[in-house]
């Protein structure tokens, strides 16, 4: 009490972080239960995890860590990461999923790609995600990281530098921090290189079975240290052509072991890593897998040849993820071949999310579905995502067209409208929580 009798309130600190921030939390629905809230701002609870919306932060590669191999803080993230992972959680995303994230050294797409492969809670790498995390958590943001190898399209320079160098890609050597003598895939040599073009990739050698028991064992320790550091969901990277969806496409898995040959076995190593991160992370802790839904080889001779991952071997796969422990399968798609035709088009990849959701809820699985790519406006969003949350049957009764996914996830959009979130909700009406720090904005 002061001298003059007034007693100023009380002030909300975050409990997440060791320093003052109010404890914010934009971006929530005001009434989530009105009927009039789009499902986009209602909750969506993954096992223990509630995010306050259905909008996620796609993970992006920033390409801005340490690349220094003798330094500490190789791989870890850094001030610039505080910063632009901070301001979306700041503005409003109920899920910010880390850039990619390398379990081992030779994993990353670039030299200054972020990693977790350092062992123990007091190395640089655990501290910058630590840092990060609490960040996030302090305004209000549930936080994901992605769990990654590059395989065969590692040890490749940022994009800007290959561009300034008039290169569309160009690889790294060690002169950068590269590792052309350690690029890895299922299968090796130089038929496996991903590009022909002279100087844009290394051809890597096949892994051998020792070593991907090696590989699982990290993805399992990443995620662990994950879970140390607070992280709220973990997602396994399994597109775009690296490590993991060369190992589930045939045209780039010509393995004759226990990990090639028929859709079991190149399925395996996902399982696998699945089993070993379920393993050592909280029971209630949701596990997210990233496709690419289609490599886009269809009607390609090297499809003809060898046969390709097409929208019905990702359909035979998300039936599996339920047995396999993942929650939330994350639709991306291509990325796996230089032939690869894609007809770009608004719903190019909404549409894949939206067959897979159908034949995940015919076949009575519990698998939830994200949409991502080309997402950029309020009504696109909704619409995406309209009915979602209610009951199987009760959803199949609504008017109108079914949900295409329960969640989405932008990335690029962020870039471009960082207050995306805010913007979304002005637009369809929602009235939303603000950061303290701009309420007198609002």
């Amino acid at each position: 009490m002061g001298s003059n009798g007034y007693q100023a309130p009380a002030v909300t600190k975050s409990p997440f972080t060791p320093y003052f921030t109010p404890a914010n939390n934009g971006g929530a629905a005001l009434h989530p239960e009105d009927p009039k809230t789009p499902t986009l701002f209602r909750p969506l609870q993954i096992r223990n995890v509630t995010l306050k919306n259905r909008i996620m932060v796609s993970p992006m590669c920033m390409y801005s860590c340490e690349f220094d191999p003798s330094s500490p803080f190789v791989g870890a993230l850094t001030n610039y990461h505080l910063a632009h992972l901070g301001h979306l959680a700041l503005k409003g995303a109920g899920l910010i999923i880390i850039e990619a994230t390398s379990v081992q050294f030779n994993g990353r797409i670039t030299p200054n790609d972020s990693g977790l492969w350092q062992d123990g809670t007091d190395s640089e790498q655990f501290r910058g995600l630590q840092r990060a995390v609490e960040l996030m958590h302090s305004q209000g943001a549930k936080v994901g990281i992605q769990l990654a190898h590059a395989g065969r399209k590692a040890s490749t320079v940022a994009p800007w530098v290959a561009a300034e160098a008039g290169k569309a890609r160009l690889r790294a050597d060690e002169s950068v921090g590269g590792w052309p003598h350690d690029v890895v895939g299922p299968s090796g040599g130089e038929e496996h290189r991903w590009s022909p073009v002279e100087n844009e990739y290394y051809a890597p050698r096949a892994l051998s079975t020792a070593e991907i028991q090696e590989l699982i064992a990290a993805f399992a320790r990443s995620a662990q240290l994950a879970v140390a550091a607070g992280v709220d969901v973990i997602e396994i990277h399994g597109a775009h052509g690296y490590l993991l969806n060369e190992f589930l496409s045939p045209v780039t898995n010509k393995r004759t072991d226990e990990y090639g040959g028929s859709f079991e076995n190149r399925t395996r190593i996902v399982r696998e890593v699945a089993a070993a991160i379920r393993a050592v992370i909280p029971a209630d802790m949701p596990l997210f897998l990233r496709i690419s839904a289609t490599e886009w080889l269809e009607g390609q001779a090297v499809a003809a040849e060898s046969g390709t991952w097409d929208i019905q071997s990702s359909i035979e796969l998300v039936k599996k993820l339920p047995e396999w422990g993942i929650d939330f399968v994350d639709v991306s798609s291509a990325g796996n071949h230089k032939d690869q035709k894609i007809n770009i088009h608004p719903t190019l990849q909404t549409d894949l999310a939206g067959q897979i959701r159908e034949a995940v809820k015919a076949a009575g699985a519990s698998t939830l579905v994200g949409a991502v790519g080309l997402i950029t406006e309020a009504e696109q969003a909704s619409r995406l995502v309209q009915g979602a949350d209610e009951a199987s049957t009760a959803e199949a009764m609504l008017p109108g067209p079914s949900p295409m996914a329960d969640a989405i996830l932008i990335a690029r959009q962020f870039l471009r409208e960082p207050e995306w979130v805010f913007n979304t909700a002005k637009r369809l009406g929602v009235p939303v929580t603000v950061p303290r720090q701009f309420e007198r904005a609002a």
